[in-house]
């Protein structure tokens, strides 16, 4: 097989500058652990960048054609290709419990439940980098005040430092996309458990962002139950307006007040 034909349904993009495949995989700082997942390898032109590393490499794609090409091509993934879908897949049946990095140049259509995912698992995910459409990128490392600051922005940085590293032109994929892409990587805080119910936090953060142009004293009324709570400033915000510290806040007094 000498290539992989895209599939529309799947995203698929192939990236084909090498300089790029190779910058990305030098976005992983090696620190706190040993393995790396790949997710949708493609015809793995940042897998082999990935194998020079000191790292155990596994990728996981969900179509078959990638599949059979990189076990033709890539002996050295031997016994470490997952055919299946990351999104419906435990990873623990492959990395029991361990930490592991994520890394890929994302399907767009899916990006944002990668992240979400990777968020479910942040007890085992140090480390997070990878591609995707540039408004998602700029979206997840952007701060409060922007238009663009929302749901994913709050929860992404509540638990990891996120940075925007660099852009990518359309012209160097195959197919082209219709939008620019951009690189970004997520480093987990050293104390990322936060100092409030983080289920409550998560619903919070949810609820307020559902009805971003109210202030979140009538998006979050269901929370508030208390006079103390109707009286507080805070709530006079609209959500784009609060840092992760005080989303943090604000969870606090919802969870002392009872919701």
């Amino acid at each position: 097989m000498d290539k992989v034909r895209a599939k529309k349904h799947l995203g698929q993009h192939f990236l084909t500058d090498e300089n790029i495949a190779k910058n990305i995989a030098d976005t992983l700082t090696l620190n706190g652990y040993q393995k790396v997942l790949e997710i949708g390898p493609g015809m793995g032109v940042l897998t082999k960048y990935l194998l020079e590393k000191p790292i155990e490499t596994f990728v996981i794609e969900i179509d078959t054609e990638s599949v059979t090409y990189l076990e033709t091509h890539y002996p050295k993934l031997q016994g470490h290709i997952i055919s299946k879908d990351f999104l419906k897949y435990n990873i623990n049946e492959v990395f029991q419990n361990e930490p592991f990095a994520i890394i890929g140049n994302y399907p767009y259509n899916i990006s944002s439940q990668i992240v979400f995912r990777t968020l479910e698992m942040r007890d085992q995910i140090p480390e997070f980098s990878g591609m995707f459409q540039k408004e998602v990128a700029e979206r997840i490392c952007e701060k409060a005040g922007s238009k663009t600051y929302g749901i994913l922005s709050v929860l992404t940085q509540a638990f990891y430092e996120a940075d925007y590293l660099f852009t990518v032109p359309e012209h160097v994929f195959n197919p082209p996309p219709k939008v620019k892409s951009g690189v970004l990587r997520l480093i987990r805080k050293e104390n990322y458990h936060l100092p409030c119910d983080e289920k409550l936090f998560f619903s919070v953060v949810k609820q307020a962002f559902n009805q971003r142009r109210k202030t979140l004293r009538n998006s979050l009324k269901s929370f508030i139950n208390s006079d103390n709570l109707k009286e507080d400033s805070i709530f006079d915000l609209r959500p784009e307006q609060l840092p992760v510290e005080q989303f943090i806040e604000l969870t606090q007094k919802i969870a002392a007040y009872g919701v």
